[in-house]
């Protein structure tokens, strides 16, 4: 079994996808002999038949069917392994690893991993979900490569950032929360009578500095999830991006607030992609950067 070799693992796989010897002597670039003699030496060497050769074709036999899936596997495996090294060797990474800020589409995120996967399959991703000052610690820290951020009101120093798109946000209550049955605009001392859910952050990064704070009552979340369960449950009002809560409104489950000295379809949050300076991204990095840049038409724009 030691002596198995990859040539014969070929041949045994184009003949059962050509359907015949000859057939997968022309895709392998072989002579029929050689494909032959190798599926042979094959059979001897592992003391199981793989094909009936009593009709005109080959045909699979139901052992060969059993290890023909391993036959393929070992193969991929080993391509697998020599387009890494040679994606290493050209300066490919071995591994890209990316904080996504909660607040970004994760439709864009998917489609954009999609031809990450078609375009560099020696390359596996490694994606972190975090908020707010979280989506830069891991970037600072060097667990990730890049990062996919919000706005923060100072860039730290040691990291360089490009503008991806903007992310448009909208202010919400349940329906049946007292602020949804305000007519017209909502004055902001009105929306201090009631409790504000405020996305928090975990870092210290953001320490000190608010972000859309309007309410002295706040019940803050770190995750973006809970805070959407809780506007649901008419635990308060707050602010959410419009992909988020898009289907909530368009159902009623949610309803859209006119805030004083808020124009509708200004709360555009700016994201950006990161990463340190003194070690910018891959080629695959730089792909996913670029091609995150063109998701502006992916993502749903403000009213």
């Amino acid at each position: 079994m030691n002596s198995v070799s990859l040539d014969q693992l070929r041949s045994f796989i184009a003949a059962v996808d050509e359907g015949s010897f000859s057939a997968a002597a022309r895709k392998l670039r072989r002579a029929q002999s050689a494909v032959s003699e190798l599926v042979s030496s094959l059979e001897d060497q592992i003391g199981v038949i793989l094909f009936d050769r009593s009709g005109r074709y080959p045909r699979l036999t139901s052992e060969g069917a059993v290890l023909l899936a391993d036959a393929r596997g070992i193969v991929a495996g080993v391509d697998f392994m020599k387009a890494r090294a040679k994606g290493i060797a050209a300066g490919l990474e071995s591994e890209l690893s990316v904080v996504i800020d909660v607040c970004f589409p994760m439709a864009a995120i998917t489609e954009a991993a999609r031809e990450f996967r078609e375009r560099f399959p020696g390359v596996p991703l490694r994606l972190f979900v975090e908020a707010l000052g979280g989506a830069y610690q891991p970037v600072l820290d060097r667990v990730t490569n890049l990062g996919v951020v919000g706005s923060l009101p100072i860039m730290p120093p040691s990291l360089s950032g490009e503008r991806l798109t903007g992310i448009a946000f909208v202010v919400v209550a349940a329906r049946d929360h007292p602020l949804a049955s305000v007519k017209g605009t909502i004055a902001k001392s009105e929306l201090a009578k009631h409790v504000q859910l405020v996305l928090t952050d975990r870092t210290s990064l953001s320490k000190g500095r608010e972000f859309g704070v309007m309410s002295p009552q706040t019940w803050r979340l770190a995750d973006l999830f809970a805070k959407h369960a809780f506007l649901l449950n008419g635990l308060g009002w707050g602010g959410m991006p419009l992909h988020t809560v898009e289907r909530d409104l368009s159902e009623g489950r949610l309803v859209e607030l006119l805030i004083e000295d808020v124009t509708p379809g200004s709360l555009i949050m700016p994201m950006s992609a990161v990463y340190p300076t003194s070690a910018p991204p891959g080629p695959a990095g730089r792909w996913l950067i670029e091609r995150l840049k063109r998701c502006s038409n992916e993502i749903p724009a403000a009213a």
